[in-house]
């Protein structure tokens, strides 16, 4: 080390972030692996991760078995998961604290929807790490969302026992494509000073001005609004998947609502 980064590094670093869906593979097709001493890193740093109480209330699944990645590639329609250098599965576990509990002569307590709060984030955080140490080595990846389209075949491929809940798949590898810089929102709609503040109309439709570009597609202008609208509106993709979520929730001991 030499000392601490300028903010002018720091912002170059992550501005060369990239979420990248295409990597560089062998003349076959397989994957080209991290070094063991890469994949020993990388795993270093998502266990170097923040946790609430001490818990790492999270588990990595490492999908290494073509015939496994090629499964969960189907399950999740993201192809990338077959072709990476590596790939995962990020998963809340609350269940592995209480067998420690239970090893060391302790009764485990009854708190799922602190399990589903504090291992999502310690899950989020551990995969995060992965991802940014992965950067460091010049290597790009891609989190996919796309577990929530299979949950309960993707819960069984994985063999994941009650209190285990996976969150998204994790994809790194070289990158074979020159993916664009991605907009964000204007700060002051994300960041807010002593109290939550809601932006007006006039705000967030020039937010939105400033999100079309992520949306563009084919030379055609993007549409930001449109795109979340066939996620969040009525109707769309995030209604479809909540009795899903909610069904694997319940499967795996991790639903607090009413029965």
């Amino acid at each position: 080390m030499h000392g601490p980064l300028t903010p002018e590094q720091v912002r170059a670093f992550y501005d060369a972030h990239r979420t990248t869906r295409l990597y560089q593979t062998a003349e076959d097709g397989s994957p080209l692996r991290m070094s063991p001493e890469e994949l020993g890193a990388v795993l270093h740093a998502a266990q170097r991760a923040p946790t609430d109480a001490t818990a790492q209330l999270y588990s990595l699944i490492h999908l290494t078995a073509p015939e496994l990645r090629a499964r969960m590639a189907e399950l999740t329609t993201n192809a990338h998961i077959a072709t990476a250098s590596e790939a995962f599965v990020v998963c809340a576990d609350a269940r592995r604290v209480g067998r420690v509990l239970e090893a060391n002569g302790y009764v485990p307590g009854h708190w799922p929807a602190i399990g589903v709060h504090f291992g999502l984030g310690d899950a989020v955080m551990a995969g995060q790490n992965l991802l940014t140490a992965s950067e460091m080595l010049g290597y790009q990846g891609c989190w996919i969302g796309g577990v929530l389209n299979a949950l309960p075949e993707i819960m069984e491929t994985l063999a994941l026992p009650a209190g285990v809940l996976p969150f998204a798949a994790l994809t790194v590898g070289r990158p074979a494509e020159q993916a664009p810089l991605r907009p964000r929102l204007p700060r002051e709609l994300v960041v807010h000073t002593d109290r939550y503040r809601d932006g007006s109309p006039e705000e967030l439709r020039a937010g939105t001005e400033v999100m079309n570009p992520i949306a563009a597609r084919g030379g055609r202008p993007g549409d930001w609004a449109l795109l979340l609208s066939r996620y969040f509106a009525q109707g769309g993709a995030m209604e479809r998947r909540e009795p899903q979520l909610v069904a694997a929730l319940r499967a795996q001991a991790l639903w607090a609502g009413e029965e």
